[in-house]
């Protein structure tokens, strides 16, 4: 059987050049998370050397087996907003060793997997309504914009006030908005691989007016991940008080995939009813969270950026297969890597963070249970820094405040299983 046979070209319109050129481009549009994703987890005591190489080979390893699984473009990688929760939330947060975090990851991956194999994540999907969705990514984007905004120093924490303006004249708050502006423009002029480039742009200011260095070599031999690969500690996070964190992993990975397939679905025409390609994209992502949490990274997820190589005309796995292959090639780029500018990093942050807020524009505020309970989403995850009591608030308010309207019609026991979940976030918090 031939590549064009396999994937099915003919039948999707589409043949191995595009599929290639759209391949490049998913890649140049995504390959940011390499450095971005090891600055994060990084921070929570991980070797960043060893996420380099694993964040490296887990997006390699999980697009390449959607292209072969599913036949969908769709690339996936380690998720931006979880890998923050993951750090700033459960490490840093909650004070739990990294090593029971990534027990957190996998726990949700396996149970992600095999209610893949059920109609369980459609049961809780069509559970929450469409606005409190849209609340929970309005509201991961509010907060690792805070964290990034924070990281960059152009806010700081002050004892009056709690937050205040940070110093701006630094080079590294200065840096940061430069990036931050960079990015936002290149986003604006629909440039593609933007994010990549303002990467480049902001490193080579940094190196050329700061007295940070100008990497010495620009490859070198991959670094082993041993330090962290199958080191998740699943005996400590057996209890109840980490239930609601689990689901919110869980929850917030299939909000998140379901989304990005949706959104990408719609406009490459993939995923019609009858046809079980959305089926097999959903396995092969909860199943590449599982690898992810075995090599030492956080909740791998269905990437937005695939939508990149959906423009350039691709249409089967071929495309994912081509952009998972060329992942390979960035382990060998580790000096590079960390001679970018942290600042650069955070200024990431701060722009996926407004792409995530602007699901905000499509919640329905007219309805006032929605109202309230999306603002308590939205704004408790930045204000508690946690995802998990924003989730938590969000689900309670609605459910009180529908049972306090008494409209019974919306009112159900998915609904009321959901708000119990939160009371425990909030109980063992």
């Amino acid at each position: 059987m031939g590549i064009e046979s396999f994937f099915k070209l003919k039948e999707k319109n589409t043949d191995l050049k595009t599929e290639f050129r759209a391949g490049v481009t998913t890649f140049l549009a995504m390959v940011y998370i390499v450095p971005v994703n090891a600055s994060i987890m990084s921070l929570a005591g991980m070797p960043y050397e060893a996420l380099i190489t694993a964040t490296a080979l887990v997006t390699m390893i999980a697009t390449i087996l959607n292209g072969l699984w599913s036949n969908t473009p769709i690339a996936m990688s380690v998720g931006m907003g979880l890998n923050a929760y993951f750090t700033f939330g459960l490490v840093k947060g909650m004070g739990i060793p990294w090593q029971s975090a990534l027990g957190v990851v996998m726990i949700s991956g396996l149970i992600f997997l095999i209610l893949s194999l059920t109609r369980f994540r459609v049961w809780v999907l069509e559970s929450v309504p469409i606005d409190l969705r849209r609340a929970i990514s309005a509201g991961i984007g509010l907060f690792i914009a805070f964290i990034g905004l924070e990281g960059m120093g152009f806010i700081a924490g002050d004892k009056a006030t709690l937050v205040t303006l940070g110093d701006i004249g630094s080079d590294k708050t200065l840096l940061g908005i430069f990036g931050f502006l960079s990015a936002a423009y290149l986003y604006s002029k629909k440039v593609k691989g933007a994010f990549l480039i303002f990467i480049l742009l902001t490193s080579l200011t940094a190196w050329i007016f700061t007295d940070m260095k100008f990497p010495d070599s620009f490859v070198s031999y991959p670094a082993s991940i041993a330090p962290i690969a199958f080191k998740f500690d699943l005996i400590s996070v057996l209890k109840l008080s980490l239930l609601p964190v689990i689901i919110t992993f869980l929850i917030t990975d299939m909000f998140d995939t379901v989304g990005t397939l949706a959104g990408i679905g719609l406009r490459a025409g993939l995923f019609k009813k009858g046809e079980n390609d959305l089926q097999k994209t959903l396995e092969a992502d909860a199943a590449a969270t599982v690898i992810g949490a075995s090599l030492g990274t956080s909740t791998t997820t269905s990437f937005i950026e695939s939508a990149a190589g959906v423009e350039e005309g691709g249409r089967s796995g071929l495309t994912a297969v081509v952009c998972g292959v060329m992942f390979f090639v960035t382990m060998f780029f580790l000096p590079v890597f960390k001679a970018v500018p942290p600042s650069a990093i955070y200024a990431i942050l701060v722009m996926v963070g407004v792409l995530m807020f602007s699901e905000i524009r499509n919640i329905d505020f007219k309805d006032s249970t929605i109202l309230i309970s999306s603002f308590l989403t939205i704004f408790l995850m930045p204000l508690t820094y946690s995802i998990t009591l924003g989730l938590s608030a969000g689900f309670l308010g609605y459910f009180i405040l529908e049972l306090l309207k008494m409209e019974r019609e919306k009112l159900d026991f998915k609904i009321a299983l959901l708000a119990f979940i939160g009371l425990l976030g909030f109980i063992f918090h």
